[in-house]
């Protein structure tokens, strides 16, 4: 069965009748390799799938949708490819449980980026098909949700949010802002500064990893 997004994928060294997943969303430009370079280091027992995002932007790069680099925090997204992206992540989902032997309890999307921006999208929009996230160098925006995201049950939901404090791509403000958006929600959420840029820090990928395992 050919599936609606390329990746690859991580089997876990500990087959059990389910397995848990962790899905890797990569950022703007970029590809699956690029945080699947990290699959060796990450758990053992969870099936470890890294997504290409589905618009080619050429010579290996892609998106999970167009962006506006002059513009301000509203102005930023392609807000109707945004959502695309965000049903399309949704869907592929579906298919990686019908697919794979995966926990559909047991869900973790781990996004950097445009890729961690998506993957707020799609846990607040569809709780029940995510139950972590690991949102590395992102912020939260809602119009990317679904419009009455805000009557969801998230009382299973679990996120780990991290930004570096000199981001030259994506302001730590905009990040910073999310925090209390979330809560008001009831939603648990840890959140975490590291002394970096765009990019993830050592000290991050182990704390985030230290999440994962309580």
């Amino acid at each position: 069965m050919s599936l609606s997004l390329h990746h690859l994928v991580r089997e876990p060294k500990i087959k059990k009748d389910k397995n848990p997943l962790l899905l890797l969303l990569h950022g703007y430009g970029s590809n699956e390799e690029d945080l699947f370079s990290f699959a060796s280091e990450l758990p053992e027992e969870y099936y470890v799938i890294s997504a290409r995002a589905p618009f080619d932007m050429m010579y290996g790069s892609y998106a999970w949708y167009a962006i506006n680099f002059d513009a301000d925090e509203n102005k930023f997204s392609d807000i109707s490819q945004a959502r695309a992206s965000r049903d399309i992540i949704a869907n592929f989902i579906d298919e990686l449980i019908a697919e794979y032997p995966i926990d559909a309890e047991n869900v973790t999307l781990i996004g950097f980026s445009q890729g961690c921006i998506l993957s707020y999208a799609v846990a607040l929009s569809y709780p029940e098909k995510v139950q972590r996230v690991v949102a590395m160098s992102g912020y939260f925006n809602p119009e990317i949700a679904v419009d009455d995201y805000t009557e969801n049950d998230f009382s299973k939901l679990r996120i780990f949010a991290s930004h570096g404090t000199v981001d030259q791509v994506i302001p730590v403000e905009w990040a910073r802002k999310s925090i209390p958006m979330l809560q008001v929600l009831g939603i648990k959420i840890v959140f975490k500064e590291y002394m970096v840029g765009h990019g993830v820090a050592p000290q991050n990928f182990f704390d985030f990893k230290h999440w994962l395992s309580q």
